[in-house]
């Protein structure tokens, strides 16, 4: 089927049309040469004059993958929403029964995660119907699995998260590298029970909940820390108290502000 010159406010719509359609919708011997050369020629010289067509196109593009990258992840949070959310292999901070549920996946040797520390505290502190969940998400070496693994028998050992919150306000703000022997050194100073602590770290429930942690943030899509399910969105990053807040708020009343 021969290519007509696209005309006035068509003319970038049709002629990307072109350049990015007919090469794969038509075979290539349905053209003979000149007519080939003339469709490449009509396209370049468009484009050379109208860059910012191309500028236009990659945001759109960008756009909708944003969009379908969103619907996955809600599509995820809705299937594994009780794993997600309440699992009895996790930390609960915060109101239990909250109109929001804030979840941090984190790692203790993060750099980024101990700036964000206190945004998640500020959040807490002062949203009185916010329910937190932290979950173990150790990707930074051998150290960050081991201090993980403590966090996890300190968990285990405190249903109320108060004993276990002081311990990773410690260990995560603290400026030494995280690993097993530090995190120990730790659960000692905010009085955890190191007898239990021992037989504890040897339980399968250890392995239990960071495979489980793993497992959602695979299917989360999520390859570093800190990282956020707040509501149905996720949001990968530190990126800030305010911010943060915004996404409460959106998961709450559906604008930035309530």
């Amino acid at each position: 089927m021969p290519v007509r010159p696209c005309l006035s406010a068509f003319a970038s719509t049709c002629l990307l049309a072109a350049a990015v359609v007919l090469p794969s919708a038509v075979q290539a011997e349905d053209f003979a040469p000149a007519q080939r050369d003339a469709i490449e020629k009509v396209v370049h010289d468009y484009l050379i004059a109208h860059p910012e067509v191309l500028q236009e196109a990659m945001e759109e593009l960008q756009r909708r993958q944003a969009a379908a990258e969103a619907e996955k992840h809600k599509a995820v949070i809705k299937q594994h929403a009780e794993t997600l959310f309440s699992s009895p292999d996790q930390v609960t901070l915060g109101n239990r029964h909250g109109d929001v549920t804030f979840v941090e996946f984190f790692d203790y040797n993060c750099g980024y995660c101990k700036r964000a520390l206190n945004d998640m505290l500020t959040l807490l502190k002062t949203d009185p119907n916010l329910k937190v969940v932290l979950k173990e998400f150790p990707v930074l070496g051998p150290g960050s699995v081991e201090a993980a693994r403590v966090a996890v028998a300190v968990r285990m050992q405190d249903k109320t998260g108060q004993k276990y919150l002081a311990f990773h306000q410690k260990l995560l703000g603290g400026r030494n590298p995280a690993d097993g022997e530090r995190a120990l050194a730790v659960a000692r100073e905010v009085g955890v029970d190191m007898d239990r602590l021992a037989k504890d770290m040897k339980s399968p429930e250890i392995e239990k909940t960071l495979q489980q942690d793993f497992k959602l943030a695979e299917l989360l899509g999520l390859n570093g820390t800190p990282s956020y399910v707040i509501g149905d969105e996720v949001v990968v990053g530190a990126i800030g108290l305010e911010a943060l807040r915004e996404k409460v708020n959106t998961a709450r009343c559906g604008k930035a502000t309530c």
